[in-house]
């Protein structure tokens, strides 16, 4: 399987591990487990080690020696909000061209080599970072780390590659996105929640605007961002620092600096006024939907402890079947057939915090978002209770344990902090934190930030429609 094929299968991965340093859960595990002993978890372990190469390359191991086993990443900085106005998609563009070999390795022999040797790659591009990785045998290190450090420098392409590659992201786009209504849907949502942030463009890009790139801007792109001093390298598995540190001297170190990307300034985020949904009806839907949506801080934007709080006042809303939404909505109610919120914790610039439900049949869209909004507003209200936070925390303290079992899922959870302004220390001591959060803090981010106008969207029916207007 190829990057290719896989990217947006990916980046829906990406927004469930992003939503929080950690896995969500559906229920709390773990009543017999302290706040306290959950606090003393760093994620990674204690053996998580970082250095940085002479050309600027980042290098993070993550020793995991459960299985004879290691995933290998290359996280850049750069994704689809860095891309020039006009050109969206660029990012994702380059992403399936990387695969088209270099001066050293014909197209294929890459992906080729780790199929032979048993391991599984892809690749995804999210707004703030594109990411590559194999999971390989150990002994297989060394090889994928040679390819990987080749085509960090070595990419070539012709139009005869470059022109129906591009109709294959088209077709992809036609796939994923024009041929289902809640993608197109989201489209506009995301457009009207983050006026003027490249946060509102998607991150496959607009069709007439992938129509027009060409091989010179995938060149341009990849000179100036695919460069050492502008990647991370993440190794968890099998392996030792000393170990991976000399594999990527020999491997990466040969890799000069090609660019200086410089500082990631984008448009910020503007609160515009007035009342702002948005709705599609078709007659492919056929469960309604509805969704609210706030700007918020991420983790890099957020004041000391906001962050942290916010996760919490997710999870409190709609993290799981404890939550309020799902307990009042579908358990009580019975007016909702799935309801949650999350937060999407790791972000560049600011985020946002996402409430969801979808109707039971004889529900009215208007019936179940009043319901819903004043679940909110009690909150807003009344605040939380210690119970609660308790709760809470324990479940995604809990959560970071079993995230922990997955080899890639640990690499990701670093890759994307550190693509977004975070760091190791900041990602290990995720637990202590979120283990200081009190009551009054969840209320306070909840009364500072869920406040301000929300944006709506409504999915549905083509035969609701009109009931619902």
């Amino acid at each position: 399987m190829t990057g290719r094929s896989l990217t947006l299968k990916a980046l829906a991965l990406s927004l469930v591990v992003f939503a929080s340093p950690v896995l969500p859960v559906a229920a709390d595990t773990t009543g017999k487990a302290s706040i306290e002993d959950f606090s003393k978890i760093r994620i990674g372990g204690t053996d998580v080690s970082q250095s940085t190469l002479d050309n600027g390359l980042q290098v993070v191991v993550i020793p995991d020696r459960r299985a004879p086993i290691v995933t290998h990443m290359v996280w850049y900085r750069v994704g689809a909000a860095d891309e020039e106005p006009g050109k969206s998609g660029l990012a994702h563009f380059l992403e399936h061209l990387m695969f088209k070999g270099t001066k050293n390795t014909p197209e294929g022999e890459f992906s080729k080599m780790v199929a032979q040797v048993g391991g599984q790659e892809n690749a995804f591009t999210s707004q703030d970072y594109t990411a590559y990785f194999q999971q390989v045998a150990k002994e297989h290190l060394e090889m994928v780390m040679g390819y990987e450090a080749d085509r960090m420098s070595n990419l070539i392409l012709t139009e005869k590659q470059v022109n129906p590659e591009r109709d294959v992201v088209l077709e992809e786009r036609s796939q994923r996105v024009d041929r289902s209504p809640a993608a197109r849907l989201s489209e506009t949502f995301d457009q009207v929640l983050f006026p003027n942030s490249p946060y509102g463009i998607p991150v496959i890009g607009w069709k007439d605007e992938i129509q027009s790139l060409n091989k010179d801007d995938a060149i341009a792109f990849y000179d100036k961002y695919y460069t050492p001093n502008n990647a991370i390298l993440i190794v968890a598995g099998d392996v030792t620092s000393e170990d991976v540190l000399d594999l990527a001297k020999k491997t990466y170190g040969k890799v000069e600096q090609r660019a200086e990307p410089g500082p990631r300034d984008r448009p910020h985020v503007q609160i515009v006024p007035g009342n702002r949904e948005v709705s599609l009806q078709s007659d492919q839907v056929a469960q309604p939907s509805l969704q609210h949506g706030w700007i918020v801080p991420s983790s890099t934007t957020a004041e000391p402890t906001e962050s942290e709080a916010l996760e919490v006042l997710s999870d409190i809303l709609g993290g799981g079947v404890n939550s309020r939404l799902y307990q009042e909505l579908v358990i009580e109610g019975e007016m909702a057939t799935s309801a949650g919120a999350w937060y999407q914790s790791t972000a560049l610039d600011d985020t946002r915090l996402i409430l969801y439900t979808s109707p039971k049949d004889g529900v009215s869209l208007e019936e179940l978002e009043k319901k819903a909004l004043s679940i909110v507003n009690d909150l807003l209200e009344n605040g939380v209770t210690a119970e609660e936070v308790e709760r809470s925390k324990r479940s995604m303290l809990a959560s970071a344990i079993y995230a922990q079992d997955k080899q890639d899922v640990l690499a990701r959870i670093f890759g994307t902090a550190l693509t977004t302004g975070g760091s190791v220390d900041k990602v290990q001591t995720w637990p202590a934190r979120v283990a200081k959060v009190t009551p009054e803090q969840v209320q306070a981010v909840a009364q500072k930030y869920l406040t301000e106008t929300s944006v709506a969207s409504y999915l549905m029916p083509a035969a609701q429609a009109e009931n619902v207007e």
